[in-house]
């Protein structure tokens, strides 16, 4: 069970951190390219919808195995 708790681990860093690249990259692009000002927003937008499911999968996860453990 704790190579699965591992993995979920690395797995939620990874995508925390991706968020976080993908965000700050988007950001720098809206600065630069205003024509293309409503697609970066988008794209923002849906970056947090991502990160917001993703957390809500690992805490289902989590209540999940102390569950049923």
């Amino acid at each position: 069970m704790s190579m699965i708790d591992n993995i979920s681990n690395v797995v939620l860093i990874l995508i925390r951190a991706g968020t976080v690249f993908r965000v700050a990259y988007c950001l720098l692009r809206l600065v630069t390219a205003e024509e293309e000002a409503i697609q970066y927003k988008k794209r923002i937008r849906n970056t947090i919808i991502f990160y917001i499911l993703a957390e809500l999968a690992f805490v289902l996860k989590d209540v999940f195995i102390h569950y049923f453990s």
